[in-house]
């Protein structure tokens, strides 16, 4: 298992990150290449799908998760996803999302994943293009709920 964190702190109290982590954020998280469509998006509760397809330009794929864990408290958000249809590229999937309330009104989003790659594929070639898909998402991240 092959894994990737990336935390980015934002100025913003968790609650109010916890309300906007919805679709349009996901939509905005969604790097350039390969351009992903959201196909399905049921939330971040315990059973909700998310379907996205990827688009290849000569191909397209079809990701689908489900959301299988959520703790939550007052200070702390945690949901996780899990692959059931994966892309070519990939054998076994987990990204749990964590958003942790900090001094001072801020916030710790974590992005932390966990994958397999098929034998063809190298994970010292799939982690790196995991990491920076993650660490794609830091400017967002602060762009939407602050520096």
């Amino acid at each position: 298992m092959i894994r990737v964190i990336v935390q980015t702190e934002v100025n913003t109290p968790m609650l109010r990150v916890q309300q906007q982590f919805n679709e349009a954020l996901l939509k905005k998280l969604n790097p350039p290449f390969p351009v992903a469509r959201l196909r399905k998006y049921e939330g971040e509760l315990p059973g909700a799908a998310v379907w996205i397809e990827l688009d290849f330009v000569l191909f397209k794929q079809l990701w689908k998760s489900r959301i299988v864990a959520r703790t939550e408290s007052e200070t702390f958000l945690s949901f996780t996803d899990a692959g059931e249809q994966l892309p070519f590229f990939l054998r076994a999937w987990e990204h749990e999302h964590r958003l942790e309330a900090l001094p001072g009104g801020r916030t710790r989003i974590t992005d932390r994943l966990s994958f397999t790659t098929p034998w063809w594929l190298p994970a010292w070639l799939a982690r790196p293009v995991f990491k920076g898909l993650m660490t794609y998402r830091q400017p967002i991240y602060k762009r939407v709920f602050g520096r």
